[in-house]
């Protein structure tokens, strides 16, 4: 991965230039807060494909989605992070990197494209954040997933 500074622009303003825009701000669904802090690191729940309180993608990919389909919901959850991480830090050109995203994807046992439905989130931060953006990360899938919600990505940001 060769990401270079993303230099004279800011994070909002590379999401306009994608075409992008921030969903409203994901409450917690449970007994839960949406992220916490330990010094400059924020930590965020799992963060799902809402656009203003709908889920827009369910199911499990293998099944009733195809991996196109895990990629943008893993892109819509990434949206709903950032939402999260601008309502949190008030600009995220506040975030000095970030350093960690952890997918979780719905699947069937037998579905195993999941790392390129995570590069939905990846490549989103990565064209956002440029070298500020480059992350390690974690995929999981499982067969089965809260509210039947296709994608569930966390957050480890500095700021």
């Amino acid at each position: 991965m060769h990401l270079k500074a993303v230099t004279g622009v800011t994070p909002e303003q590379r999401l306009d230039e994608l075409g992008l825009e921030l969903p409203p701000v994901p409450e917690a669904v449970a007994d839960y807060v949406t992220h916490t802090q330990i010094g400059p690191i924020i930590y965020t729940s799992g963060m799902l494909p809402w656009i203003a309180g709908d889920l827009k993608f369910k199911g499990k990919m293998g099944a009733e989605l195809t991996v196109e389909q895990g990629y943008e919901a893993f892109q819509l959850s990434a949206l709903n992070g950032l939402s999260l991480l601008r309502s949190i830090t008030g600009d995220l050109g506040r975030i000095k990197r970030i350093h960690r995203l952890e997918g979780t994807g719905g699947a069937t046992p037998d579905f195993f494209d999941m790392p390129l439905a995570l590069n939905g989130a990846s490549h989103l931060i990565n064209a956002v954040f440029g070298e500020k953006g480059a992350h390690s990360r974690m995929i999981y899938s499982n067969p089965s997933m809260p509210i039947d919600c296709a994608t569930l990505l966390v957050f480890w940001a500095e700021v």
